[in-house]
This record gives structure tokens, C-alpha cells and sequence, in this order.
């Protein structure tokens, strides 16, 4: 039996983290709140997270929500006790986890820093999201969604400026005109709409998505080698904040240091002999 030491603290029971071969599932665990988000939450996300990015035999972190929603938002009793107390209050402790934070101080932020995590990270978006929800998985490197489902920024509606960097993320990802008329509307749109705003990737039946978001990622783990994927991603978040030329100049460097590396050798060897690569970087 273990000891109440080797217990997982009780917020953790928030974020649920699974292992499917080599990729970590993390499901929001609220499912009676459609997983609103509090403090707890918080906590978790980032431990679980910092879990996953730090296991060796992880390539790749899938977030999904137990239940019928993704993440509605900041949870309604937590709003109703910043009213209470008259302001903010996070809910957290000064002891939370750090996952990503480090490796570019831009993304030293929440959510931001899942730009900072050195395995890809896709969003499997099976409900509404809101909101801190909305944020989350703006900030992922992919999103999937099911057909029909409610998005908001939802912020205005409450008197609120744009949420963890939602006026930053949204315009890079639809465009300025685009990501506008969500932010300052708040309006609701569906994952259907989504989809041709370039918000999410693609959509998948609701019985279907984290098959087909499972297939997405293991078909990129098996052809990307594992420090190409964690480079590349590096360069694309970096590359936001950089010239043209500085772009290039790194990208230069990099193929310098990456082809003295063993995958260089495989990947050219499997290319030549028309054979899937053995990737040896885990």
C-alpha cells in the first residue's frame, strides 16, 4: 500500500495522463463542469505536461476532454468568487510546474509555453471550448475537432480583455480581419466554421477523433526523425519573433550540426533503399 507521501497530490485527479505506445494523452477531468477550468486544473495541466515533455520514452502529447466538452471556459463558481473578493484570484500555488519554460523567454508565459515544450503537441478538441479552452489549444502545434461544436472567445461578454494571449495567437493563426471579428465579438462560432477560418486542421465523428488524431501523430513520429520534429517546431515559434535573415542564418546552422547526427545517415540510407527510417534519436 502506498504511504500518503507517494500519493499524488488530489489536483492531479484534474488532468488524467494516459500512454498510448509512445505518445502521452492528457484528458481534462472535470467532465460534470464540461472541464471549466480553476486553479486545480491549472496545477495539473502544467504538471502533466511537464511529465510528459520530460519522459524519454514520450514523443508526442495529445490533449483531449473527458466527457462532451473540450473546455468551457473559466469555471463558473471560480468567476463568481473573483466578484466575491473583488478581483483575481488564480487558484494556484507559487510550486507549480514549469514545462517549456527556459528555452525562449517570449514563451515564458501560460500557454505560451507550450511553444517552449521540445515534443509536438496537438489538441483533440471532442467538445465547446471558451474562453482559457479557446487558449489552450490556440497554442497547440495542431488542432482536431468534432463537427458542430461551440467556440468563443467569450471574454467581452464578461467585461474581459482577450485571454492568455488569444489577441496574439488568433491573428497569426487566421489573419488580423479574421481573428478580429472573434475577439471583438465574442461571438460564437462552430468547429465547422473553425475549420475554414484555419483554426482547426481538420474534422473528425465524435467517435473517431482520438483514433484519427492518434493515426495523425504516430504517421509524423515514424516519418519525421525525433530532433527534426523538435527543431523544426523551435524554428517555427522562434522564426515569429525573428528577421528573414536570422531565419535563415539559424536554419544554416542547424543543418550543419544535423547532419553529423546518426538520424542524418538513416534518413538518407532509408531514402535511397525506399524503406521506412529506424530512427535511433529517442
Amino acid at each position: 500500500m502506498a504511504s500518503p507521501d507517494d500519493r499524488e497530490p488530489d489536483y492531479l485527479e484534474t488532468v488524467r495522463l494516459e500512454r498510448v505506445d509512445d505518445i502521452a494523452v492528457l484528458w481534462l477531468n472535470r467532465p460534470h463542469r464540461n472541464n471549466a477550468w480553476n486553479g486545480k486544473m491549472h496545477m495539473a495541466y502544467r504538471h502533466r505536461l511537464l511529465e510528459a515533455d520530460t519522459d524519454a520514452d514520450v514523443r508526442a502529447i495529445v490533449v483531449t476532454g473527458e466527457g462532451r466538452g473540450f473546455c468551457v471556459g473559466g469555471d463558473a463558481k471560480a468567476l463568481e468568487g473573483h466578484v466575491e473578493r473583488g478581483g483575481y484570484d488564480p487558484g494556484t500555488t507559487p510550486d507549480m510546474a514549469m514545462p517549456g519554460y527556459g528555452r525562449n523567454e517570449r514563451f515564458d508565459a501560460p500557454f505560451a509555453y507550450q511553444m517552449g515544450l521540445s515534443k509536438p503537441i496537438v489538441a483533440a478538441m471532442n467538445g465547446p471550448a471558451a474562453g482559457v479552452g479557446l487558449a489552450l489549444a490556440a497554442f497547440a502545434d495542431l488542432r482536431f475537432a468534432v463537427p458542430g461544436v461551440k467556440f468563443t472567445t467569450a471574454h467581452g461578454k464578461l467585461n474581459l480583455p482577450a485571454e492568455y494571449g488569444l489577441s496574439w495567437v488568433l491573428p497569426r493563426l487566421m489573419g488580423l480581419g479574421r481573428a478580429n471579428d472573434l475577439l471583438l465579438t465574442s461571438r460564437v462560432f462552430l468547429s465547422d466554421e473553425a475549420l475554414e477560418l484555419g483554426f482547426v486542421n481538420a474534422l473528425f465523428p465524435a467517435d473517431q477523433l482520438l483514433d484519427e488524431t492518434l493515426a495523425y501523430v504516430r504517421g509524423m513520429l515514424d516519418t519525421v526523425s525525433p530532433n527534426a520534429l523538435r527543431q523544426t517546431r523551435w524554428q517555427t515559434y522562434d522564426d515569429l519573433h525573428t528577421s528573414a535573415a536570422e531565419a535563415v542564418t539559424r536554419s544554416e546552422a542547424l543543418i550543419e550540426q544535423m547532419m553529423t547526427e546518426a538520424d542524418y545517415a538513416e534518413g538518407v540510407a532509408a531514402f535511397m533503399e525506399k524503406r521506412p527510417a529506424r530512427w535511433s534519436d529517442r
